[in-house]
Parts: C-alpha cells; structure tokens; sequence
C-alpha cells in the first residue's frame, strides 16, 4: 500500500475516533463512527486474500446495521424529546436500542458471532487495530450514556460476554480467534461495572489495550497465528518468551501482575452493589478463561518444535528493538503495585 495513502487511512481513523469524543450531538457522533468504520476496511481488504474479503464484508455489514439502530435510536429519542444532544437521552426505549447498537458495535455477546470470524480473516496488525483502536469510540459513548441506560441490561451483557468469552476460547487453536474470545471475555468485565462505577470500566479499557496491544505485537514479532507456531519462539528469543507467558497470564489476571488489578477492583465493587451471583459467575469464568491462556503459555514457554536430530540448532534471531513493545510490556507486568495510587487518582 501506497504510505501516501496509508497515511490518509490512518489519519481518518484517527479523525473518526476524535470526531466521536469531543461531540455531543448525535448526528455527528454517528458521522465519527462511519468514517471510523470506513476508513478500516481499506486496511482489512489489503491481504487481496478470500478470507480477507469476507472479513471485510461482514465487519462492513454489521457495523452499518449497528450504525443504522444508532442512528434510529438518537432520531426516535429527538422525536420524543426534542433534543439531539449525546447526554439528553430520556426516552428508555432509545436507551436500549443505543445500548443495543453499542453492543454490536464493540462484539458483546450475543452480538458477538462476527469478532471472531472477522479477527480471524485479518492480519496481526489490522487485528490489533481492531481489537483496540476500534473500541474507544463506542466506549465514549457508552460513558457519556450510563447514567441513562438500563443496568440490568448492561450486568446481562456483561455476565454473557464473559461466559461465552471464556467457553468460546477453550478449543482454538488459532492465535486470532483466541484473542477475539479474550476480547469479548474482558469487553464483558467492563460493561458490567460501567453503570456502577465508569472509571473503573475506563481504567480496564485502558489496561485492556495495554495488554492486548503488547500480545499482539509479540505474535506479530514471533511471525506466529496458530498454537503449533509459536512453540518455535524459546528457541529463538528466550527473553521475549518469558514476557509473552508474564503477559498472557497478567491477561488472565493472575497476581502479581497488572491485569489483576481490575478483576480484583470490579469484583469488589459488584460486592458492594449486593450483586454476589454475577460476580461469582464472572469470577468463575476467569478460571475457564485462565485455561486457554495457559495452553498459550506452555506452547510459548515449555515446548520446542521438533527438529531431526542430525540438525544444529538454529541461529536465534536478532529481534528488533520495539520501544512500543516495551513500553506496553511493563505496563502489562508491572502496574499492581502502583494500584493505591491509581485509587487515589480516580474521583
């Protein structure tokens, strides 16, 4: 692809994204949404691949019927009440059509059917895109909405993205749909805290992308898609394995490590609100989600592809030196002791 055009393509995204946050009508947070939507499919469609087609043709497809409830939940809602102001949403029935439409947008189950086949039809870096970079805009919204949507919808939401995130990834074997349940799993564990307490679903998505990001910049640098690949990756970089295994369990939310810290705030505060059942749920699936990671880890880790004995060993590769890819790494590892301070931060 061109750079002159690739630079176009992602300064749209950017603009689509930024459209969306600093709006408070309606019609132009739907206009940020489309050339956000828009300006992605160029990106997916690069590969000239079959599978690369389809993906983009579904995403297409869905994101404009998710655009199209939108649209038709702000218009209902300015019918009724007059108001085409992004926090003036009063009429309950538009409330849940946004939530809805919301909903399809970011994968929630049980909208979620087209993230994995989607995820899975794309490359790495298109992936990471997707499974980050696409999700803030909803998210803006969903934060400026909460206070007007319905909270047991969102706990329904929630409970089932975390379900179907944590049986969805048990038997994959390919990396990206792996991350597409994973995606779904912790999509699942903000949206049910968001009616309760925003910043904590605002401190997940921020550490979510974290994680998320460095996992696939280390997939991208083992050159790995499925299981069977990336057992080569201790052999060639034993220092990048043991980061990729830290993250991925910090991804599952082991302690020490930094993707603790929002499970263990969550849970808490689903306590406090007296909601004990969809917390044990939720903490139970972590558990089933924790499994799948764990296979990663020990494919990553503690196995070597088998090679003729008459061989020598390979040379192992000099990696490239990724400023990014550090600089996520040690936010996803490290970042637990720091949480009273976090604490102190959030209003």
């Amino acid at each position: 692809m061109s750079p002159i055009v690739l630079t176009i393509i992602i300064s749209s995204l950017g603009l689509g994204t930024i459209l969306t946050f600093i709006s408070s009508h309606w019609l132009l947070v739907w206009m940020g949404l489309e050339i956000n939507t828009l300006a992605i499919i160029p990106l997916m469609i690069r590969q000239h691949h079959p599978r690369a087609v389809e993906a983009s043709t579904k995403y297409f497809i869905t994101q404009a019927t998710a655009s199209a409830l939108l649209l038709f939940a702000s218009t209902t809602n300015a019918w009724t009440s007059g108001e085409w102001s992004l926090i003036e949403i009063s009429n309950p029935g538009s409330a849940t059509l946004a939530t809805i439409a919301l909903a399809l947008k970011i994968g929630l189950a049980p909208l979620h059917f087209w993230l994995p086949e989607v995820l899975q039809g794309l490359d790495l870096t298109t992936g990471l895109i997707l499974s980050t970079w696409q999700k803030l805009a909803p998210f803006a919204i969903l934060l400026q909405l909460y206070p007007s949507l319905n909270p047991n919808l969102l706990l329904l939401l929630g409970v089932l993205s975390t379900m179907v995130g944590a049986w969805g990834g048990l038997n994959q074997t390919q990396l990206r749909k792996i991350m597409a349940y994973s995606s779904i799993a912790h999509l699942g564990w903000m949206i049910t805290v968001l009616y309760y307490s925003h910043n904590l679903t605002q401190l997940n998505l921020i550490l979510y992308i974290t994680m998320t990001s460095t996992t696939f910049l280390l997939f991208k640098t083992f050159n790995s898609t499925k299981i069977n690949s990336i057992s080569s990756s201790s052999s060639k970089s034993p220092l990048l394995s043991t980061i990729a295994l830290m993250t991925l369990l910090s991804l599952g939310g082991l302690p020490p490590l930094s993707g603790f810290m929002p499970k263990w705030l969550i849970l808490q505060e689903l306590t406090k609100q007296n909601l004990i059942v969809p917390a044990t749920i939720m903490a139970m699936m972590t558990l089933l989600s924790l499994f799948f990671y764990l296979r990663l880890c020990y494919a990553t880790t503690l196995t070597m592809t088998p090679n003729p004995i008459n061989m020598s060993t390979s040379w192992r590769t000099k990696l490239p030196h990724n400023l990014i890819l550090t600089t996520t790494a040690s936010l996803s590892i490290f970042l637990l002791p720091v949480t009273p301070a976090i604490l102190m931060l959030m209003p």
